[in-house]
């Protein structure tokens, strides 16, 4: 019997990489996209500081744009920025360690924590971003944006990203394990 586990493990192992892959590539469309947002807030900056410096007026609006932008560019891309090793990491024990126990602190990592938190954060997030879009919420400056139900969407968008993108390390994990364990 042992055997047939063994060979059923192999063939879902390709199927969870697939899975991985796809969720990698989700993520990285997503990320890249949110990307340009930089350009958009640098340009809008520029554009505050000189309708503010050298006309001497300000726009609420063109703030709050920059604001959302803003947020718009780390919730989007945070799962992009995981998946490509540029989250900060604890460097005493993930540095200098083999293949195996990188693995192994990626798999505990989001098992333990990255998950589970994901989860929470939807769990609270959904009914805040629900009774923003119930009442259209909107800036409370007069001439502010009317768009405050679709950043707070991307609170819960935020968390899904996050939370599949630690089931693609974790499945990457474990195939590395996995393959280890057969040498």
């Amino acid at each position: 019997m042992r055997g047939d586990d063994s060979q059923e493990g192999a063939a879902i192992l390709p199927g969870l990489i697939t899975l991985a892959d796809r969720i990698d590539r989700l993520n990285a469309a997503i990320g890249r996209a949110a990307a340009w947002l930089a350009l958009i807030i640098v340009v809008l900056q520029f554009a505050l500081v000189v309708v503010r410096y050298v006309l001497d007026t300000g726009s609420i609006w063109l703030t709050e744009t920059v604001i959302y932008a803003n947020a718009a560019l780390f919730l989007l891309a945070s799962a992009w920025t995981l998946s490509s090793g540029g989250h900060v990491r604890v460097d005493v024990f993930y540095a200098h360690a083999s293949a195996r126990r990188r693995a192994v602190v990626d798999l505990l990592g989001s098992a333990l924590l990255l998950v589970p938190f994901a989860l929470v954060l939807l769990f609270l997030a959904t009914p805040f971003a629900a009774r923003s879009w119930a009442i259209l919420e909107r800036s409370q400056e007069a001439s502010g944006l009317p768009l405050v139900f679709v950043l707070k969407t991307l609170i819960p968008v935020f968390a899904v990203m996050m939370a599949l993108q630690g089931v693609a390390q974790a499945i990457r994990a474990m195939a590395l394990l996995s393959n280890e364990r057969k040498t």
